[in-house]
């Protein structure tokens, strides 16, 4: 019998292994991301792995992909909870975009400790919105509905073998490698010709309407190792004559403790697509829709870190504007410096970062009553705080990384009123609670203070 893990952890490898076949720039990513992995564990020793270990990291990836409509991410959710694995936040690219990215997202992902610690394999997952009249107009939203609700992603054969896994947490073995090979075949890509003027009508849109929309089959729109030196990967791709985008999303690099999530990726490169005319004669074009995005993984932030961090992005905003001239990582580097606290400790005396607390081994042992307050005992070494990887993305990140691969602005209404999508909609189009980060990190938090306040006595909660 395969369990759900095991099967999380073999599609996340096949589908590496697939992905690097067909974009070869891909394993040159993979490939630099474990050079500079083992060069930053032997500069740095065992605090290299105080985010995970080695083999996590080296083993970790997340995926992307598009599909159009609730029925198809509703089937989504079924592949994914096969694995094990839930979705997990709520977000928006319409709003956090500059250019025209019509869709709404959220990330299917392990949640528990344990499953994450054996293959936190994520996949950051969109689906596109034909009701918002900002991109799509009455007569192009119609002619959208119908073309997606035609197509066929999923076949009922993976579907039926993934409620299977899901319910019965494991797959005997031959049913998991059907349910692989059939997992792993959805998403390559297509060599059905793509209907050309179709695609460039939803294109002058959007290009993401256009990969999403444009065409009868999904596929991986990248796929994501972890590096532990997100600017040395960046430098030693682009000795490698790999064109990678302008700029490293997220916080800037500084001196202090690294949180949230920092991204970069190699530019979208042109691959050949065969393309149909009206006429229905197939001509060979290329489309740039795929690109290999890598990414830094920090500590997770609490809701007032999270506050901070979005007030912090605002300052940079306006730095920027003041100073046309002036680098950007330089100047959110000062703002990080002025307001961001330099140490773990302060980060976790503040409430600003998400950490588990553990009874310290040499804590004192003169017969003295520890104190109540989480600072002191932090500072009087009764107890020990290990930093929680932050597992979940940022949408201003993530629509970064989806413009910078564009190749144009597409267009945008924004006389029109949007439609309103968030979590609960989300949840019922999907029939799956999306769950709120925040609970989950605050949670694996408090169960640690729990443990912590009855092993010394404590008469009040630390929580």
């Amino acid at each position: 019998m395969i369990s759900q893990w095991q099967l999380r952890a073999a599609f996340a490898a096949r589908l590496s292994e697939m992905y690097g076949r067909e974009v070869p720039a891909y394993t040159t990513l993979v490939e630099v991301s474990r050079e500079v992995n083992e060069d930053v564990l032997r500069a740095q020793g065992a605090d290299a792995e105080r985010l995970g270990s080695i083999g996590r990291v080296t083993a970790e990836r997340h995926g992307a992909i598009r599909v159009g409509t609730p029925a198809e991410l509703s089937q989504v959710a079924r592949v994914f909870g096969a694995l094990g694995m839930h979705p997990v936040g709520f977000y928006d690219l319409r709003e956090a975009a500059a250019s025209s990215v019509p869709v709404v997202s959220t990330a299917f992902r392990p949640v528990d400790g344990e499953e994450l610690a054996r293959n936190p394999f994520r996949v950051f997952t969109s689906m596109l919105t034909p009701a918002d009249p900002r991109f799509f107009d009455d007569e192009l939203r119609g002619r959208l509905e119908t073309f997606l609700a035609a197509r066929e992603l999923f076949p009922p054969e993976l579907l039926a073998l993934a409620d299977r896994a899901e319910a019965e947490r494991e797959l005997p073995d031959e049913d998991a490698e059907r349910f692989l090979q059939l997992a792993v075949a959805v998403f390559e890509l297509s060599t059905e010709p793509i209907d050309k003027a179709w695609y460039e009508t939803l294109e002058r849109i959007s290009a993401v309407a256009a990969d999403i929309g444009g065409v009868r089959s999904t596929h991986i729109n990248h796929l994501t190792p972890r590096v532990l030196d997100i600017d040395e990967l960046y430098r030693r791709m682009t000795e490698r004559g790999i064109e990678m985008i302008d700029t490293i999303q997220g916080p800037p690099r500084w001196k202090g403790p690294d949180i949230l999530l920092r991204q970069t990726s190699f530019r979208a490169m042109a691959e050949p697509r065969a393309l149909r005319d009206a006429d229905g004669s197939v001509v060979s074009g290329a489309l740039r829709v795929r690109f290999g995005e890598v990414e830094a993984r920090g500590i997770a932030v609490t809701r007032e870190g999270r506050a901070l961090y979005d007030h912090l992005l605002t300052l940079v905003d306006q730095q920027a504007a003041q100073h046309p001239t002036a680098e950007r990582p330089e100047l959110a580097g000062a703002v990080w410096a002025e307001h961001v606290p330099g140490t773990e400790r302060e980060l976790a005396a503040q409430r600003l970062a998400y950490f588990t607390y553990h009874i310290a081994p040499d804590r004192p042992r003169d017969g003295s009553r520890p104190p109540a307050a989480l600072g002191d005992l932090l500072d009087q070494g009764w107890i020990r705080a290990e930093p929680i990887v932050y597992e979940d993305f940022l949408p201003r990140s993530a629509a970064g990384i989806f413009q910078s691969n564009l190749s144009g602005e597409g267009s945008r209404d924004n006389d029109q009123e949007g439609t309103a999508y968030d979590a609960a909609w989300l949840s019922g189009a999907i029939d799956r609670q999306v769950l709120d980060p925040f609970a989950l990190y605050e949670q694996q938090q408090n169960l640690s203070l729990d443990e912590v306040a009855g092993e010394l006595g404590l008469q009040t909660p630390l929580r």
